[in-house]
């Protein structure tokens, strides 16, 4: 018993600390009364990733490693997000087989984090074509407050990027949301519909294609679709079927492009 207690409060200890390192409250994590060994150590190791690795580099590198470069002749697509993407090849896994597209979204991402890591989980794969699908979690402020012109500079960034290394681009809209589950009250729609409208008009002054998922799942409240997601944010099977149609008619599109 004695060993369990030391163990606890040293854990609690960690985590306390992590948090003041990250600026978040340590009261909250430090009073954790039900919570076992294993989830504090958890919580711990999320914490220190976060602080120490706050673009998530660890995610993919063994993955990316292993991937290799793409043979002679294979046109590599990689779809570059947050939690949307990343859900996607969990959710509908069959969408990915037999295709050379690859993954690389990361639950949770700001556009600033996606453009700290575009370089390894995007440029070092040598895609022929990138889609870029983010922002939500910066109009939710994830990563702290974040203004539309801020998400624009980071999406513009990455969409630079892939050019100057001859990668094609798809700019995606944002899905609708009337409501974040997890930060309720911020009236994200009217948002959204804003930075979708600045995301077409730069697609199509910067030679970048345009995929507009946004009009095909919207209700009349601008936000999702009940059929096509449980919490309002994130597509279900249904919701990404649609997604699919949608995606696979640009990807075709924007290979075929000059």
């Amino acid at each position: 018993m004695r060993t369990y207690s030391m163990k606890c409060f040293f854990l609690l200890t960690l985590v306390a600390f992590a948090l003041v390192s990250a600026g978040q409250n340590p009261q909250s994590a430090a009073v954790a009364p039900g919570k076992t060994v294993e989830q504090l150590t958890k919580e711990n190791e999320q914490l220190l990733r976060i602080k120490n690795d706050w673009p998530n580099f660890a995610r993919y590198r063994e993955a990316n490693e292993k991937l290799g470069l793409p043979a002679a002749g294979v046109k590599r697509v990689v779809f570059m997000g947050n939690s949307i993407t990343d859900g996607w090849i969990r959710i509908s896994p069959e969408f990915f087989e037999g295709k050379p597209y690859v993954d690389r979204g990361i639950s949770g991402q700001t556009t600033g984090q996606m453009l700290v890591r575009f370089r390894a989980d995007v440029i070092s794969l040598k895609p022929k074509l990138v889609l870029i699908l983010g922002g939500t979690n910066d109009i939710a402020g994830n990563n702290g407050p974040s203004t539309l012109e801020m998400i624009e500079d980071n999406i513009a960034s990455m969409a630079e990027l892939a050019k100057a290394n001859g990668i094609k681009v798809i700019l995606c809209s944002v899905l609708p949301v009337y409501d974040y589950p997890w930060k309720p009250g911020l009236e994200p729609a009217e948002k959204i519909v804003t930075l979708n409208k600045w995301i077409k008009e730069y697609a199509s002054m910067h030679k970048c294609n345009y995929l507009d998922y946004f009009s095909s799942v919207v209700d009349d409240r601008k936000g999702m679709k009940a059929e096509y997601s449980k919490d309002g944010v994130h597509p279900n099977k249904e919701g990404y079927k649609v997604m699919e149609v949608l995606a696979d008619k640009a990807i075709n599109r924007a290979l075929k492009s000059k």
